[in-house]
């Protein structure tokens, strides 16, 4: 289930999206996820069978290094300590690797509804 989302809204409106800017990278700094060393798309519930699929199209490398992030961020967790300033994660590496493929899943999974609730009429 998606939920409404504001996005396209403010996305046409530059003035919108200019004064939205600095509160969304304020957002995300607050958050905490960067400095366990995370990315964003990997705070994706995997619960999600959509997700799932989406996971096992990642390319390996992928797929390992975001294991190995969520490992590292559980482990600093259970720790009480944040990684190094060094190994945050920087806002220009926080780039969607997950939700493309996610997109592209949800996109197969509407078109395959579609296709499944198709009735033929055959004519006599």
């Amino acid at each position: 289930m998606s939920y409404p989302s504001l996005a396209p809204f403010v996305i046409k409106r530059p003035w919108l999206r200019s004064l939205l800017q600095p509160v969304a990278e304020w957002y995300s700094n607050t958050a905490g996820y960067r400095q366990l060393g995370l990315r964003a798309d990997d705070l994706l519930i995997e619960e999600n069978e959509e997700v799932l699929k989406a996971l096992s199209r990642l390319p390996p490398q992928e797929a390992y290094d975001r294991v190995y992030r969520i490992r590292r961020a559980v482990q600093c967790s259970v720790s009480h300590k944040l990684l190094p300033k060094d190994q945050w994660t920087k806002p220009e590496e926080d780039v969607p690797y997950l939700t493309p493929i996610l997109a592209q899943v949800r996109a197969q999974e509407a078109e395959k509804a579609a296709l499944d609730s198709l009735s033929v009429i055959k004519p006599h």
